[in-house]
């Protein structure tokens, strides 16, 4: 073996190794091992995942200035809280609210999670105040999809009054080249999750001191 192909090799083991610690990272993004490694609300719904991303957030407000913003999330409803201007691309017509609506609050099992106006997730798990859990997967044109999916959202009371604010996301490949779609889906959820969760961390918060403060 030449200087240069051993050279190279050790350049793509780098490579490789830097990509394995990035998704790593991203996957686990703002979770403690407990949280990573704890049973949540959903996880019974898909065994035996090929892929699982638990990421979680700090949120200086108590659980029940958190839930009112989960539980109106979706499409036509209170949004995602992350990037609308690029899922409005797309065609998605979101519009993350600002403002807990009392219309929005009631969720339920079997109800449509909204993506798109013609893509809809399935309310699977619904825990008030602690759990929502949706179901499904985002379609290929004619095409069914190719993997199973839960995403669930989970609020969790702190000692100190605060919140963590839990998101797992869990999918089960039923092709064998679905996991080529999935693994890069990853970055892409990564950067909207991560924006999701700062929206619903800075309107909890935003409340809560608006409470504190005596302010409407």
């Amino acid at each position: 073996m030449t200087r240069g192909v051993r050279a190279g090799g050790v350049v793509l083991a780098g490579v490789a190794a830097g990509v394995l610690v990035g998704r790593r990272w991203q996957a686990r993004w703002g979770a403690t091992p407990d949280e990573v490694g704890a049973t949540l609300p959903g996880d019974v719904l898909l065994e035996g995942p090929d892929v699982v991303a638990t990421r979680a957030i700090g949120i200086a407000a108590e659980p029940a200035r958190v839930w009112p913003w989960i539980a109106q999330m979706g499409q036509g409803r209170g949004g995602l809280y992350s990037y609308d201007f690029l899922e409005n691309l797309v065609g998605c017509d979101m519009h993350s609210a600002d403002e807990v609506v009392p219309a929005w609050q009631q969720v339920e099992v079997g109800d449509d999670f909204r993506l798109h106006p013609e893509v809809a997730l399935t309310v699977a798990v619904v825990e008030p105040g602690h759990a929502l859990v949706v179901r499904g997967g985002v379609p290929m044109g004619e095409e069914a999809v190719p993997y199973d999916f839960t995403w669930a959202f989970i609020v969790v009371g702190q000692v100190d009054g605060t919140t963590r604010l839990i998101v797992r996301e869990r999918y089960r490949c039923t092709h064998p080249w679905a996991r080529l779609l999935v693994e890069p889906l990853q970055a892409v959820s990564f950067a909207m999750s991560q924006k999701m969760m700062r929206g619903i961390k800075s309107r909890a918060e935003h409340l809560q001191v608006d409470d504190d403060d005596g302010r409407p």
